[in-house]
């Protein structure tokens, strides 16, 4: 397992923090509390540990097949429906959509290979990440991916946590499937909107991990 590099700063001013915490009570209360003094301590460590595994890279066999999709994010599907594209396609779509809890990891990934088509950011608001909305109001960016010809978007949509969205890709830019496009930092949602002769390889309340599971083929 490595550390992502979104985390360096945040790790460090972490643990800077629980540094000053601690020391300062355990110099000024462990004596009169000691009880105090191991509880702030045991909640401290316990959101430095957080932190650090929140932005862990876990070592993966990542999957690569040409015909197939593959998850972008780690977390749980929470929707699998037929939409009208409100952004670049003016088709109706197959979305499929997964939930990123913050104990998820949050790198998000290339789900296909290709060119990049369309790369664009969007400001918004932070409503929790599973509202019917929030694919349209919330933060977020969204990629065009296009291969032979077909083409995928990815969004990544940013939820009451998460406000800080942060993608690699350019427009014209060619990609390879399970390298990093992103990461999210807190909990989030992406969401894929695919051909609707997509076959779709997951179903409701299913939990991919990025770059490793086959969401569908094409």
């Amino acid at each position: 397992m490595t550390i992502h590099r979104e985390g360096y700063k945040m790790i460090a001013a972490t643990t800077i923090v629980f540094g000053i915490i601690n020391v300062s009570f355990f110099y000024f209360f462990s004596y009169a509390s000691p009880v105090l003094g191991w509880s702030v301590f045991a909640v401290t460590l316990i959101l430095l540990i957080f932190i650090i595994s929140f932005f862990r890279i876990p070592k993966r066999k990542l999957t690569i097949d040409a015909d197939a999709i593959i998850a972008p994010a780690d977390g749980k599907v929470v929707a699998i429906e037929e939409v009208q594209a409100d952004e670049y396609f003016t088709d109706r779509r197959i979305q499929v959509s997964i939930f990123m809890s913050p104990l998820n990891v949050h790198v998000n990934r290339n789900p296909v290979n290709g060119e990049v088509a369309y790369s664009q950011y969007h400001k918004g608001k932070y409503l929790v990440a599973w509202h019917p909305k929030s694919s349209t109001e919330n933060e977020r960016h969204t990629v065009v991916y296009r291969q032979n010809g077909k083409e995928i978007l990815v969004k990544q949509i940013a939820g009451a946590v998460a406000k800080r969205i942060i993608n690699y890709l350019k427009p014209g830019q060619q990609v390879k499937q399970g390298e990093e496009m992103g990461f999210i930092k807190f909990g989030s949602r992406v969401d894929l909107l695919l051909p609707l002769d997509a076959k779709i390889n997951v179903k409701i309340g299913d939990k991919p991990k990025g770059g490793v599971t086959l969401i569908a083929t094409w």
